[in-house]
């Protein structure tokens, strides 16, 4: 049971990144592009957050990786969330704690494809 949790949230966390990587090469909305700068995050480093969120999301696949690549997701998260809180947008950080959880949660439970 545990392994099929561990590889759920494997499959999501993965997909999330690779999602968030993807959708900082294309246009941003404008509320996307508000939040963006309420959190101080440039049009110029989005590609760059872009390339580090896809590389993360491929490294939680290997087992060499997978401890690193979820301890990068929790620290993102939390970078994301003191940005939030120092823009004074408390919304937001809070609907960043799950997505929080699920990294160290992931390491918890361990890369669920050891045999």
């Amino acid at each position: 049971m545990m392994k099929i949790l561990s590889m759920l949230l494997l499959s999501i966390s993965a997909f999330l990144s690779l999602k968030h990587g993807w959708d900082a090469f294309q246009p941003a909305n404008a509320e996307q592009a508000k939040m963006m700068t309420d959190l101080g995050i440039t049009k110029t480093v989005m590609p760059y957050f872009g390339v580090f969120s896809i590389i993360v999301g491929l490294m939680l696949f290997f087992p060499q990786t997978f401890f690193f690549s979820n301890v990068l997701n929790a620290i993102t998260i939390v970078l994301i969330m003191a940005l939030s809180l120092n823009a004074g947008n408390y919304k937001m950080t809070l609907i960043e704690i799950p997505f929080l959880a699920m990294p160290l949660l992931l390491i918890w439970l361990k890369y669920p494809f050891k045999f």
